[in-house]
């Protein structure tokens, strides 16, 4: 194993695993922190997806370090501690916490930050988080129901976090190449800075940035900064040519889509799948917090649906109904009751045939997960950018399209299903 990444989430893990896959590395996804004694697959790479964007700090701590160690016990020389391209914290963490805890684990002096993805109009300007037009602060990422953005300056959003000094690699210094990076990486190493935001606000950025960290211990960021990485590593000698994907296994049975973001986007991504004639099923958030929604009612509606077609069962809403169920009820309540549902969802459609499920959200996709049982997943085809279909190593496997809320297309739950067809 060359590269291991914990990521914070299921959908972040899946993204990354897809970028690393598609520039020809073998790669495996591990879900949750590495059993003791159970050795991981043997890879080029392996993403390790937590469950740790929102949980206190300390738990996330612990959970990032068990799997940092177990996946330097296998092999890596790298480490990333992926998050997602729209910097998801608060200012008590978890970023800053879990970056400052692995510095100390792998003896990192200096680190990045660079969660820029211009695929999906995430990029990085004087330090500034930008999300397509809009700063961060200004996107709908305000709104967002446990992790409000309302700051786009990336450096002053870690510095809140974090035990370090953070500063900055401006656009010049990126746009000037690999080398004028590693000048200021050193530098900043010897003036005791110990995190850099890179600006990036292309994909050659990118690339620049992969072949400047690849010998670093630790790297933070999204998907974005593994980049360059793979081709770095073959000039230095570490991986060899790129080698042909697998063909994806065929996974007969029917398609259900699972919907529990709030996210704008999949907001209007559920509004084109029911105007499209999707059957569907809206979830009151009320009525799953007082636990009065009958999940073996609605598998079995589901499984009454026409068969060539998904179905599909929302339980997103608004930013303004999700605040106001907060207040009511707490913000752990309503966040824990939605996962509980679309979990024991998930295994009741499986029991009723479903084999394909498309999932949106990072935490309804890690409650489906957990709630199946699934401990790794093989990375599959491409729907949108970031966006793979996965598959789990089971006897029988499962087809699983995990999507982080601010990801796809207008039309991604319809286009998903027509991948597999």
């Amino acid at each position: 194993m060359i590269f291991g990444a914990v990521a914070d989430d299921l959908t972040g893990a899946t993204d990354l695993g897809l970028m690393l896959a598609r520039a020809g590395m073998s790669v495996v996804q591990a879900i949750g922190v590495p059993r003791e004694g159970v050795p991981l697959p043997e890879a080029d790479a392996c993403v390790v997806a937590l469950k740790s964007r929102t949980i206190p700090a300390a738990e996330a701590v612990e959970m990032s370090l068990a799997s940092a160690r177990a996946l330097r016990a296998a092999g890596a020389r790298q480490i990333l501690f992926k998050y997602c391209s729209t910097f998801d914290s608060t200012d008590e963490g978890n970023i800053g916490p879990v970056m400052d805890a692995l510095m100390a684990e792998l003896g990192a002096p200096v680190t990045v930050a660079c969660p820029a993805f211009p695929e999906n109009g995430r990029t990085i300007y004087k330090g500034h988080l930008f999300v397509g037009d809009l700063l961060l602060s200004d996107s709908s990422m305000k709104d967002h129901p446990l992790t409000p953005m309302t700051d786009a300056n990336l450096v002053r959003v870690l510095a809140r976090q974090s035990r370090h000094t953070v500063g900055l690699v401006p656009f010049e210094v990126v746009d000037a190449g690999a080398e004028a990076i590693r000048d200021v990486l050193g530098q900043a190493s010897r003036e005791g800075t110990g995190a850099l935001v890179l600006d990036a606000v292309t994909d050659a950025h990118l690339v620049a940035i992969g072949e400047a960290v690849a010998d670093m211990p630790l790297i933070t960021g999204g998907s974005g900064i593994a980049m360059g990485l793979p081709d770095a590593y073959r000039r230095l000698g570490l991986l060899g040519e790129a080698s042909a994907a697998d063909a994806d296994p065929h996974v007969p049975g029917r398609t259900a889509i699972l919907a529990g973001s709030c996210s704008a986007k999949t907001l209007a991504q559920v509004a084109a799948a029911a105007e499209a004639g999707i059957a569907h099923r809206r979830l009151d958030p009320a009525a799953l917090v007082a636990e009065a929604t009958p999940v073996a009612g609605l598998a079995d509606w589901a499984a009454d649906q026409r068969a060539d077609r998904p179905v599909m069962i929302v339980s997103s809403d608004t930013p303004e109904k999700v605040r106001a169920l907060q207040r009511e009820h707490g913000k752990g309540a309503v966040a824990e009751a939605v996962e509980h549902t679309m979990g024991a969802l998930a295994t009741a459609l499986v029991e009723r045939g479903f084999r394909r499920l498309i999932v949106a959200g990072g935490e309804t996709s890690g409650a489906v997960i957990g709630a199946l049982g699934i401990e790794a997943l093989r990375i599959g085809r491409e729907i949108d950018p970031g966006v793979p279909w996965t598959y789990s190593t089971t006897a029988e496997p499962l087809a699983l399209a995990l999507k982080s809320g601010n990801f796809g297309a207008e039309d991604f739950f319809l286009k998903a299903d027509g991948v597999l067809s």
